[in-house]
């Protein structure tokens, strides 16, 4: 016969159905969580249909006796399961699940023994059934699963940032009531099921949202590795490359855009004389005068083993004070095994190249770097290759 509960169960499937397609579709989410939550929503279904055929072959003097203590059985098995099938979807593993899977085993052997013993259930001669003798036990056992939920779900909360934690918190208390409903006030408070399946269907829209948002800060942390140089810091020469694009995007460069290159004196020698490590120190030396001197004018890249650019937004007076405190900064800088650091600049202005691209104002800048680059060599006496 179709009632209002029986309508309550229908919807409740119904929901679980729409869900198991959604986890189909989600390609965020892995075949083994995928068959995680496939289970968890088969179990609330059954346990759902358990209940129902129990209610309504309740009384039922055609059915015997013993279907109707199998029935309740299964209900009695699948219940508990359907909390942990909630828990499963959490993809916790610690102490309290493996508590949780040992109380769901328990009863499930508790379970099959009382439909020989009757200490669940005892059926009249009118066929109405009742609770057994150690219907207690299994209340205990329901009331600590329904604990380990709660401190579940607590624990997996901590995994996100508090305004994330809410909603989740928020699926708890409404599994919780539901059950709660239902246990207080029994008969045509039939609200644990439909609650369930509410409940399951909130709790995979925050996974979607948590697997996102961890997408999300992984495509972030992939974007920093490939934009930043790991040795020094300084932005990469794929950043390097994506900020020419964005300059060449534009209709004209802006007219103070100044564009330095910077090269390390040097830096063979010292990989020569005193080995690669003190190299190292020496670019991520010059480096840190590099950003230093510049940090309030714009971002510093390295493009290569020992050059690096800097885009800055200034005129020809600033540009040519800043290159004498980089110097200075250079000349001051000590090391564990480098002393000191030389460097050999040029810079070149938009509004001084006008109608060049930014790549050929870096190349500006290049022989403005090299004819310092000469100075150094014929100062020093060292030869070009060193």
């Amino acid at each position: 016969m179709f009632d209002y509960y029986s309508s309550i169960i229908l919807i409740s499937w119904m929901t679980l159905g729409v869900l198991i397609i959604l986890v189909w579709e989600n390609n965020r989410i892995k075949k083994p969580d995928k068959k995680i939550f496939y289970i968890s929503y088969l179990l609330i279904a059954i346990s759902a249909l358990a209940e129902l055929v129990g209610l309504k072959i309740n009384g039922n003097v055609n059915v015997p006796a013993w279907v109707i203590v199998l029935v309740k059985a299964m209900d009695y098995i699948h219940t508990p399961l359907a909390g942990g099938a909630i828990v499963a979807q959490l993809q916790i593993r610690n102490k309290f699940s493996k508590v949780l899977q040992g109380i769901l085993g328990l009863n499930i052997v508790f379970q099959i023994v009382s439909i020989f013993t009757g200490w669940m259930v005892t059926v009249d001669a009118n066929h109405y059934y009742s609770h057994g003798p150690l219907y207690v036990f299994y209340m205990v056992e329901y009331f600590t699963i329904l604990v380990i939920v709660i401190i579940q779900f607590i624990l997996y909360g901590l995994k996100f940032s508090k305004h994330n934690r809410l909603s989740l918190f928020g699926v708890l208390v409404l599994v919780i009531a539901g059950i709660g409903i239902q246990e207080l006030f029994g008969k045509e408070f039939r609200t644990a099921y439909i609650t369930l399946s509410v409940g399951a269907t909130l709790l995979f829209i925050h996974y979607s949202e948590y697997s996102q948002l961890r997408s999300d800060k992984k495509i972030q942390e992939q974007s920093v590795l490939i934009t930043t140089d790991s040795l020094t810091g300084a932005k990469s020469r794929y950043a390097y490359s994506q900020k020419l694009n964005e300059y060449d995007a534009m209709p004209k460069l802006p007219d103070n855009l100044t564009v330095f290159l910077i090269d390390i004196d040097g830096l063979k020698r010292t990989n020569d004389t005193l080995g690669h490590d003190a190299g190292d120190e020496l670019i991520r030396g010059s480096a840190e005068c590099i950003e230093k001197t510049f940090k309030d004018y714009g971002c510093v890249y390295r493009i290569g083993g020992d050059e690096f650019v800097v885009f800055a937004q200034m005129d020809r007076a600033q540009a040519e004070k800043l290159i004498p405190k980089l110097n200075e900064r250079a000349a001051a800088w000590k090391g564990k095994e480098v002393k000191t650091i030389s460097l050999s600049s040029g810079f070149a202005i938009a509004s001084e190249f006008p109608g060049l691209s930014c790549e050929q104002l870096a190349n500006e800048a290049d022989e403005e770097m090299y004819k310092a680059k000469s100075d150094y060599y014929r100062v020093t006496g060292f030869k070009r290759r060193t």
